[in-house]
């Protein structure tokens, strides 16, 4: 009886497709799921990665252009109709609302310092949400997959020590598949996780990154305008 007991689990497949197609109904649905999110995991950091890297060469592009020497005045009527990156928005909220508070004789009108300031955080605050967008899905997914995956473990194993009841037989090799099976949706759940946290790190430090060089550009703005008040 071992020695049939044992040439059936020699015989059986472990492969992750096999593996997979012999699972119950709700691990195939965990593993499904993990699998997923571990999809759309890599497409958000592939999709992040390339829109920091474009912010970045923007951002470098127009401080170039800011710092040049070209009047701010003729720099925002170039791009006024359609700014095309983060620290253009920025620049032209604050210009805006500087052109809105100077009076047909030219004086401003009080409180225009405060205004375009606030004009500025309220650009800097929609850039910032637009960075960040998808990266609490990478928060969730690195917090909670590790548990999903544990869950149809749980489930499987459960079902395993079932199969064990109804045939009465205890031997390792008789339950292996099945425990195989209930630890392949661990392993899918760590595999979802963990680059998860490893990327939403990384993402996060870049958007801080980023915002960070938005707020010092508005302040040195705010110097340079703030001269022509004085």
């Amino acid at each position: 009886m071992e020695t049939e007991t044992l040439a059936l689990a020699q015989e059986a497949d472990y492969t992750l497709l096999a593996l997979f197609f012999r699972a119950s109904i709700t691990v195939q649905l965990v593993m499904i799921a993990l699998i997923v999110a571990s999809v759309y995991v890599w497409a958000i950091t592939f999709s992040k990665y390339a829109m920091y890297r474009r912010a970045r060469a923007n951002a470098q592009a127009f401080d170039a252009a800011f710092w040049s020497g070209e009047p701010l005045d003729e720099l925002y009527d170039q791009i006024a109709a359609a700014p095309s990156s983060a620290s253009e928005r920025v620049f032209v909220a604050g210009m805006t609302e500087w052109r809105r508070s100077l009076r047909d004789d030219g004086a401003l009108i009080p409180g225009v310092q405060q205004r375009v300031d606030r004009s500025m955080d309220v650009a800097i605050a929609r850039e910032n949400e637009r960075l960040t967008n998808g990266l609490n899905f990478l928060a969730t997914t690195g917090a909670t997959a590790p548990f999903v995956g544990l869950f149809g473990t749980v489930w499987g194993i459960m079902r395993s020590f079932q199969e064990i009841a109804v045939s009465g037989n205890t031997s390792l090799a008789v339950v292996a598949p099945g425990i195989a099976e209930a630890l392949l949706a661990t392993g899918l759940g760590l595999l979802a996780a963990i680059p998860a946290v490893i990327f939403y790190n990384k993402l996060s430090a870049d958007a801080e990154s980023l915002v960070a060089s938005y707020e010092g550009f508005a302040d040195e703005f705010s110097t340079l305008l703030s001269r022509q008040l004085d």
